[in-house]
């Protein structure tokens, strides 16, 4: 596909993570403007509920726009999500005899604060690239026993926090916790020393099921509403002392990060890809129908104090051994019910060389080989002060299909009372 044109001019760029292509939803608010529902287009926000005062979108019998998150018109299903799309298509493109009634409902994306886009039901994070896995595992248990023997079977997941999960640009407290060196008999307390950021890509569930009701590949695909860049924060020296026998418990639970823009399924279906071949087959509940993946290069970069950003990995989506549609569709399986707003975070997605993982545990080797950074300085983990961003585009003819960006800035540890 090739960039689809707007009367709109910031969207025919093509350095625009925002072309008519794509028409993210977000949540903004301006000085004057309380919280609400907003769709990118090139440098602007479009007022979704002016447009739906104003007559120009209706979804349902009632407002679901006028409201600080996304999950009223989740809740209007799939049916609605494909009409909301081709109106917002018709409204914006370039013969559209609409133009001077929309573009009075326009505003700056410069003078707009972005919020989180959707109320988090609930979050489950996985753990589903094989190049990840194999990394983390090689660190701390050797090459021979990398993966577990349940990773190529299934999506390998855990549940955190929702109250937690926050918008791009708010700022992290590093976490405290007990923290276990080999040289001790007895644990410490204190901030986490090996903080760490995990590149991942968060799928938003958009309808929900009932207890006790599985669903398919290809039903939970139709499930999801869109996608954001998602940092999964991870203090890696509390979740080595924790996570036996049950997992990742604090060390993840204090932040999650996520990009102010939910990329829709149909802005990325021209990017659609197949996962990897399988050296182990699967069970007939996760093999996929159709392409599930997609072709969306990240990146990250880190912003010391007083400095400027440097890209220290790239990689790309299409790397990943499962899917977003598998893993919901697993996280079902057993007869859980998914909800309205879930967030499922794909797991840190790294590539095959140093120059594309997504987590600073593997791109300094657990902290044997420090990273250089421009100025001079080195890391090996995340200190306070730095700014980590991520960034992710699919790139079309002409046009790219972005996320806008994940960003959070570390901060001291709270003493604890």
């Amino acid at each position: 596909m090739t960039l689809l044109t707007s009367w709109v001019e910031s969207a025919n760029s093509a350095d625009t993570d925002f072309p008519l292509n794509n028409l993210p939803y977000g949540v903004f608010s301006t000085n004057s403007l309380d919280p609400r529902c907003g769709v990118a287009i090139g440098d602007m926000v479009l007022d979704m509920a002016a447009a739906e005062n104003a007559g120009l979108v209706v979804l349902d019998d009632a407002p679901v726009f006028d409201v600080p998150y996304w999950n009223d018109v989740m809740d209007l299903g799939p049916d609605a999500w494909k009409m909301l799309r081709l109106r917002l298509m018709a409204m914006l493109t370039a013969d559209s005899a609409e133009q001077s009634a929309v573009a009075a409902l326009l505003i700056p994306m410069s003078e707009t604060r972005l919020h989180l886009p959707m109320v988090v039901s609930e979050y489950t994070d996985f753990y589903s690239s094989r190049h990840h896995a194999v990394n983390v595992g090689t660190i701390f248990r050797g090459a021979a026993n990398a993966l577990p023997p349940n990773w190529l079977h299934m999506p390998i997941g855990y549940n955190g926090r929702a109250s937690t999960v926050v918008v791009s640009g708010t700022d992290i407290h590093r976490p405290n916790g007990q923290i276990k060196s080999s040289d001790n008999d007895m644990p410490t307390f204190g901030p986490s020393q090996r903080l760490d950021i995990e590149l991942e890509l968060g799928a938003v569930v958009g309808t929900s099921t009932d207890m006790g009701t599985p669903v398919s590949v290809a039903q939970a695909d139709e499930m999801i509403f869109g996608y954001v860049l998602l940092n999964d924060w991870s203090a890696r020296d509390i979740q080595a002392w924790e996570y036996q026998p049950l997992g990742p418990f604090q060390a993840k639970a204090f932040a999650t990060s996520v990009s102010p823009w939910i990329v829709t399924p149909a802005a990325l279906d021209p990017f659609r890809t197949s996962t990897p071949e399988r050296e182990t087959e699967l069970l007939d509940y996760l093999k996929e129908p159709r392409p599930m993946l997609f072709d969306i290069d990240l990146s990250v970069l880190i912003q010391p104090p007083g400095g400027t950003h440097e890209v220290i990995a790239r990689t790309n989506y299409k790397t990943m051994y499962y899917s977003a549609a598998q893993q919901l569709a697993h996280h079902s399986s057993s007869g859980c019910a998914m909800n309205t707003g879930d967030l499922l975070g794909s797991g840190t997605i790294s590539g095959p060389d140093k120059g594309t993982y997504g987590s600073m545990l593997e791109l300094s080797w657990g902290g044997s080989a420090p990273l250089s950074l421009a100025d001079g300085s080195t890391r090996t983990f995340v200190e306070d002060g730095d700014t980590m961003i991520l960034t992710g585009r699919a790139q079309g003819s002409g046009y790219r299909v972005g996320f806008g960006a994940c960003a959070g800035t570390i901060l001291p540890a709270v003493s604890f009372p």
